[in-house]
């Protein structure tokens, strides 16, 4: 097959290719990857650039890895796919046997899917097909937080907040769900009273319609970029053991040790009743999720009508992709991963602390491998991309909110140049 010239990519993309969050009749530049190695991806006019992003929070190990590669191959020579209905395997069988052994414990059942907002779909969908197996149909409702986000599909986004979580346009399409404030006690915080109150008033005022609660665990994504105490996370659980409730948490982002913990649900020593997996679960080689439940929410579930879990997706276990996650989490595991977050982290205080002087910051805060720039008004995203890419460096900002999630390889060095890159850009710019 002739291989694409450089501007046939751009006249195809232009014409045909709608980029996510854009807009195809006012859009903004791509930029043409050719390839990607270490934490560096070529475009393909002979620049590299330092990615801050980790595509998207799920490339922790960087790119192009031999180890992650060769598991790709291995496997491809075997089989790429089959279907899991009535049929197992031993990529499937293994992933699950190492995500019940690192998750919190409890967390026995493993149910796999194709991505992370699929992963939060079959979650709620566990959450109520539970209680109506009860006979407590009534409790389909969920309660999130303000500042949460959840995923682009239908049932996440009557979860995401409704105005930071983007999905406002369809507030008149989507279940009505309950959300308490986003929580106002820092990280290194305790949680006061005050803190939790409007939770509590929440849940006690409607556990007998709530199926479940649903959280990002002291960290909230792609909704806020917000750090919160763990010791709110221990009150939500409690709270829902009082009330007969449900605990999810999504873990996506947050999973394979982001936040300086393997899962941030450790912060706070507990364990959900439903977990979510996905972004870097296969390390950012392929689409992979798992939503984990215990023995309470699965045996509930199939000793009810139904006597099975009504959801199967066409690609459920695929054997390339947990081939892949497999060697992904061997690889975290037989890495110094917590001494490689720690000293991410320590980079990005070090290194983003100037931005405080800055005119146009808000907060500039740090958690794990995770730096976040809040401003005081939303960025030009065209405009500022721009001079990211010019400046050596991918960072994918979004509103008010530039943000760095680098793959944990990263060197001191590389982590140096690229927060002066971006407060460079952002001093030019804000």
């Amino acid at each position: 097959m002739e291989t694409l010239s450089a501007s046939q990519i751009a006249q195809i993309d232009q014409k045909h290719i709608w980029h996510p969050y854009s807009s195809l009749t006012d859009p903004i530049p791509a930029y043409q990857v050719d390839r990607a190695e270490g934490v560096r991806l070529y475009l393909n006019d002979g620049r590299s650039l330092i990615d801050g992003m980790s595509s998207w929070w799920c490339a922790i190990h960087g790119y192009n890895h031999p180890q992650l590669n060769e598991a790709a191959r291995t496997q491809l020579g075997k089989m790429a796919h089959v279907m899991f209905g009535g049929i197992t395997h031993e990529p499937a069988a293994r992933l699950a046997s190492q995500l019940v052994e690192l998750t919190p414990a409890g967390l026995d059942k493993v149910f796999l899917s194709d991505s992370g907002s699929v992963s939060v779909e079959v979650a709620m969908k566990m959450a109520v097909q539970f209680w109506q197996s009860q006979g407590r149909g009534e409790k389909h409702r969920f309660l999130a937080l303000r500042n949460g986000y959840h995923g682009d599909t239908f049932g996440t986004m009557s979860v995401c907040d409704p105005v930071t979580g983007m999905h406002h346009l369809f507030s008149d399409v989507l279940s009505r769900q309950l959300f308490a404030p986003a929580p106002a006690c820092p990280f290194d915080a305790p949680c006061r009273e005050e803190d939790i109150a409007e939770f509590r008033h929440l849940i006690e005022t409607h556990h007998n319609e709530l199926a479940a609660v649903i959280l990002e665990p002291v960290t909230q994504g792609a909704g806020g970029m917000r750090f919160y105490s763990p010791e709110y996370l221990k009150r939500v659980r409690e709270l829902c053991d009082r009330h007969d409730v449900l605990l999810i948490t999504d873990e996506i982002a947050t999973g394979f040790g982001r936040t300086g913990k393997l899962f941030a649900c450790e912060w706070a020593e507990v364990t959900p009743d439903i977990l979510c997996l996905g972004k870097a679960l296969t390390g950012g080689y392929l689409t992979l999720a798992a939503t984990l439940c215990t023995e309470k929410v699965s045996n509930g579930i199939c000793l009810g009508e139904a006597g099975v879990f009504m959801h199967g997706p066409t690609f459920m276990g695929n054997p390339l992709a947990c081939a892949v996650a497999n060697a992904s989490i061997r690889l975290l595991l037989d890495s110094d991963w917590h001494r490689q977050v720690c000293r991410i982290e320590k980079g990005l205080a070090e290194h983003l602390a100037p931005a405080r002087k800055l005119a146009g910051t808000r907060d500039v805060r740090v958690l794990g491998a995770i730096g976040v720039v809040e401003l005081h008004e939303p960025v030009d995203l065209g405009t500022i991309q721009r001079h990211f890419v010019d400046a050596g460096i991918w960072v994918r900002p979004f509103g008010k909110l530039v943000y760095l999630m680098p793959p944990y390889v990263i060197s001191d060095a590389e982590l140096e140049q690229l927060c002066s890159a971006m407060l460079g850009v952002l001093a030019r710019n804000t």
